[in-house]
């Protein structure tokens, strides 16, 4: 695969044409920002094992995760794509509109994707807040089916009086899923994690 494929060069080119942050930093409190470059060097590892499968991706942003899941995937391999806005959904699906192995659907991406799957690999980047849902996700995994959220930020770095250090949603919704064997991933800035499960049950 090439160091920046095709597609993610593309996505990124739409990110700063439609002002989409390309980081949390850019993006401030609250707002969505595009995947970063590490993150989706680790999605790309992951979708190249997703042979005759299939991925789904909960928020599509500007294109950039998707971007580099697809440039990696196996050619037997579909990747669903969903985005509440519009406009950024609009654009995305010029971006992959030469390859019919990628749908980009516009909606609350948790609906959307439900009953697509299941699923050889989830990237829940929507900003999933609540257990039900994100335990919803996890039953749309196939068994040794993979789920990664990222925007973590890792705990060395977190101000003693963070209050991520006793209520991090995204940890929590991890530790109380019984069904997934998971771990933290911390990107080589040391400044962002992701967190990876995959469905043991």
């Amino acid at each position: 695969m090439e160091e920046v494929p095709r597609l993610v060069t593309s996505a990124v080119a739409l990110a700063r044409q439609v002002g989409f942050p390309l980081t949390r930093d850019e993006a401030g409190p609250g707002r969505p920002s595009a995947s970063l470059p590490d993150t989706g060097r680790f999605l790309a590892m992951l979708a190249a094992g997703c042979g005759g499968g299939r991925i789904g991706e909960l928020g599509t942003g500007a294109g950039i995760g998707a971007g580099w899941m697809a440039s990696a995937m196996p050619a037997d391999c579909v990747l669903i794509t969903a985005e509440m806005d519009v406009r950024l959904a609009s654009a995305a699906r010029q971006i992959f509109a030469g390859d019919p192995r990628i749908e980009v659907i516009t909606g609350d991406a948790l609906a959307v994707i439900s009953g697509r799957g299941p699923f050889d690999l989830l990237f829940a980047d929507s900003g999933v807040r609540d257990v039900s849902d994100f335990a919803a996700l996890v039953s749309l995994l196939r068994l040794g089916g993979r789920i990664v959220m990222d925007d973590v930020t890792p705990r060395h770095i977190l101000p003693p009086d963070s209050p991520l250090r006793s209520h991090d949603v995204k940890r929590q919704f991890f530790t109380g899923e019984p069904r997934l064997a998971w771990a933290e991933v911390v990107l080589p800035d040391m400044r962002n994690s992701l967190l990876v499960g995959t469905r043991t049950s």
